[in-house]
């Protein structure tokens, strides 16, 4: 059952913890945090941080990662996008930024520490939770090996919890080396997501 928390929306919407932090990588820019959840959600999506297209559009996977995952999930955007339905919760809710190099920065901790109890809370019991990537994997079930090992272990998870990879298209060289996840583990997926949505 949900624990309504009637601030909790608004507090993270004008979260400003990491003003410095974002100041001090090489894209300086502002926070900007992308809130995507309603309680009784039948699906919660638990990823790792938004991009930089998300930031600019404040619309979570509005980018080539989004198509792939609304793919694996057989959804249309009007599903994906309906907040009474799905929730997209991150690890970060802001743009981390970039390195000088140009690489992502890591979700900071302090926003997991400050808001995920919080929000799990106010989501209530939820039909099917997808966890993308190593940082989600992590919080929800504890220390992982491997992206790949918590992956193929996904029958010990379902039908409620499915671990994933991140959908970007830097891990098209993943797909190709391990043909089970798209043979196996999204067919699975794609039935629960029919079971589990209105």
């Amino acid at each position: 059952m949900a624990t309504p928390d009637p601030t909790l929306f608004d507090e993270i919407a004008t979260c400003r913890l990491c003003a410095d932090r974002f100041a001090a990588t090489a894209t300086r820019h502002s926070p900007r945090p992308v809130v995507w959840f309603r309680e009784s959600p039948r699906i919660l999506i638990a990823g790792q941080a938004p991009g930089l297209r998300v930031h600019e559009t404040g619309k979570p996977f509005w980018d080539r990662s989004g198509d792939r995952l609304r793919d694996w999930l057989g959804v249309t955007e009007t599903q994906f996008y309906d907040r009474d339905t799905i929730s997209i919760v991150p690890m970060a809710f802001c743009f981390p930024g970039y390195n000088a190099s140009g690489s992502d920065l890591p979700p900071p901790k302090i926003c997991g520490a400050t808001w995920h109890t919080r929000v799990m809370q106010s989501l209530g019991d939820v039909p099917l939770t997808l966890l993308i990537g190593g940082y989600a994997h992590r919080w929800h079930l504890g220390p992982q090996s491997t992206v790949t090992q918590t992956v193929a272990e996904w029958r010990n998870h379902a039908p409620r919890v499915f671990p994933l990879p991140h959908p970007s298209w830097r891990n098209t060289g993943w797909l190709k080396k391990n043909p089970w996840f798209e043979a196996e583990l999204l067919p699975a997926l794609r039935a629960r997501v029919k079971e589990v949505l209105p």
